[in-house]
């Protein structure tokens, strides 16, 4: 890439090749590396766009010779000078590699103080001091990729869905209400109206059925959303940014089919990698968590969990008939030639097991000697350890992992352990994408917590059998055209038809406990449009750094962010939060009330 010639440069350090030899040139950037040999100095000049090898040797002033020499790394300069062949043997993999530039001026706009960190390698470098120096940070050849890639994913999104789909980019409010997404939102207040608040947008979810309503049949943003929830690694705390969209007079398979093209298309032409899946695999929800004891596994191996309640029902074994007659399961694991393990690392997975919320793990050893060998085999009678080995397909060298209680925690815990065992036995494979989908959600689960019925997932949903549904059948029973697209145990997104049917939305919130009068309070703009001419439409929404974290193969999130938060959600960079003038508070109608203490 080349600029107009400027004050400052007439070219970008990753742009002069062979063709330029013979010609004046003007550089400038920052010092990434500075070597002297034989009196001769080579600095190594960086910028956005690439590097270049500076020389200063007897063809430049002695104090064009000092100057340099005084100068650390990250100092920002610019030179001038000619372009000359570098010596055969001594070029490098730069793509100027085959040039340098003699120096005849130099001139220094920042000789920079010392580093709290080398940039110009990759070194471990302890958190804290990263993103207290993020600026410094970003400057390091992985993250700046990074960053860089990112603006060309968005790119080649807006490319794909505005040129090949018909979508328009509309983009919708930061301040808006309050609504009921799942986490807490962040809320601002308002000066012109005491007592009042805006919410930022956990989602631009109200909004962009609004827009379903008024007409624009194919929408879509790079939507910044705010949630106040806790950190993990592939969540970033407080603000995240999601591609956003939305199609009237459409299904299911509508969303599905402009979504995995276009994931398909960045697999391949933006992150160069492999499908595993194509077309994408298909799992209901009740499926997924009975094969993998997740809802967004990672399908690049294999393990699947193996259901043994129907062999054990009768068994002598006391502690699993018991889980069975109290209406639990007993299901497990193969671990590939698991039977070789000692027992010290059985406990290790023992351990993780309880960490994951179970009491304890059972282990089934197959050997040449005995059909089963270790742990709690002698409880099984012949007929159980001959089901087990023919259900699970083990061999004499494999291990069974045997989990029992309720459905919900054994497929967690053995769903949470197949990962543990993957990371164990190297099985993932980071070369490939195996994207799919889950489908049919539940609408509602049971709060132990409020101790009641709640939405599942997004209260907006089409309820799979439509009113229908809501009034004859069991909430807990009630499933929904809600979706999630995952990858690599990832999950990248959520989205659903929607329900644009007042009659089903009030019967849909009554169930959870919500009058028709709560209703029209805190949604009657969007019950007033639904009744002015609604499609029927339906979206998703990925988000932008989960999948720049799956295409770049990225360990966190953070790595992908360009100004993230810590784990406690603060920016250590700009000391964000903080403090505020008592005189602000006052024109907000703020009152700071402090923590109760113990004392």
């Amino acid at each position: 890439m080349s600029f107009r010639p400027n004050t400052y440069r007439t070219h970008t350090c990753g742009e002069l090749r062979a063709t330029h030899i013979g010609q004046s040139v003007r550089l400038s950037g920052w010092i990434h590396a500075m070597r002297e040999h034989k009196g001769v100095l080579f600095v190594e000049l960086r910028d956005r766009f690439g590097r270049t090898q500076l020389v200063i040797d007897d063809r430049s002033t002695n104090t064009l010779r000092e100057l340099a020499r005084s100068l650390r790394h990250e100092s920002t300069i610019t030179v001038s000078g000619f372009v000359t062949e570098r010596p055969e043997g001594k070029e490098n993999n730069f793509a100027t590699g085959e040039v340098e530039v003699v120096c005849v001026q130099l001139l220094v706009y920042t000789a920079s103080d010392p580093l709290p960190f080398e940039v110009n390698k990759e070194q471990k470098v302890a958190e804290e001091l990263r993103l207290r120096y993020r600026f410094l940070d970003l400057r390091r050849e992985r993250l700046s990729r990074n960053m860089i890639q990112r603006a060309t994913m968005i790119q080649m999104i807006r490319r794909y869905l505005e040129q090949e789909h018909g979508f328009i980019e509309i983009h919708t409010p930061i301040l808006a209400n309050s609504s009921p997404e799942g986490a807490r939102d962040f809320l601002v207040p308002s000066r012109l109206h005491p007592g009042q608040f805006y919410a930022l947008p956990q989602a631009p979810q109200q909004f962009k059925q609004l827009l379903m309503v008024a007409g624009f049949e194919r929408y879509f943003q790079v939507a910044p959303c705010f949630r106040d929830e806790d950190a993990r690694a592939d969540r970033s705390p407080g603000e995240f940014y999601q591609l956003d969209l939305e199609m009237s007079f459409v299904e299911q398979e509508d969303v599905f089919a402009v979504v995995e093209g276009l994931m398909k298309h960045l697999t391949i032409d933006f992150a160069h990698r492999e499908l595993v899946f194509d077309p994408f695999i298909r799992l209901t929800y009740c499926d997924a968590m009975d094969r993998f004891g997740s809802d967004k596994p990672d399908l690049t191996f294999g393990l699947e969990l193996v259901d043994f309640t129907r062999c054990l029902r009768e068994s002598a074994f006391k502690l699993l008939r018991e889980a069975i007659d109290r209406g639990g399961v007993v299901k497990g694991l193969v671990v590939p030639k698991g039977g070789a393990w000692s027992k010290s690392k059985f406990k290790k997975f023992e351990t993780l097991a309880k960490r994951h919320g179970s009491a304890g793990l059972l282990g089934f050893g197959f050997s040449a000697e005995t059909e089963l060998g270790l742990f709690q085999s002698q409880n099984l009678s012949e007929g159980e350890r001959h089901a087990i080995r023919d259900i699970s397909g083990a061999d004499a060298a494999d291990l069974v992992f045997v989990q029992f209680g309720k459905r919900e925690m054994v497929n967690k815990v053995l769903g949470l352990l197949r990962l543990d065992i993957a990371d164990e036995l190297a099985l993932r494979d980071h070369q490939r994408l195996a994207w799919g989908w889950i489908t049919n959600f539940p609408m509602y689960e049971y709060s132990e917590t409020e101790k009641k019925i709640v939405f599942a997932h997004n209260p907006f949903s089409m309820p799979i059998g439509g009113l229908e549904a809501l009034n004859s059948k069991d909430p807990l029973e009630i499933t929904a055209y809600q979706y999630d697209l995952f990858c690599n145990g990832v999950e990248l997104s959520s989205g659903a038809v929607r329900n644009f049917d007042p009659a089903i939305m009030y019967r849909a919130f009554e169930i959870v406990g919500h009058t028709r009068e709560a209703v029209d309070r805190e949604f009657g703009h969007m019950i007033r449009a639904f009744r002015l001419g609604a499609p029927p439409h339906a979206g998703i929404a990925p988000g932008i750094e989960r999948a720049l974290m799956v295409f770049l193969d990225e360990p966190n999130i953070r790595e992908v962010v360009p100004f993230p938060k810590n784990q406690n959600a603060q920016d250590l960079m700009s000391g964000a939060p903080s403090a505020v003038l008592a005189k602000q508070l006052q024109e907000l109608h703020i009152q700071i009330i402090p923590p109760k203490t113990n004392e």
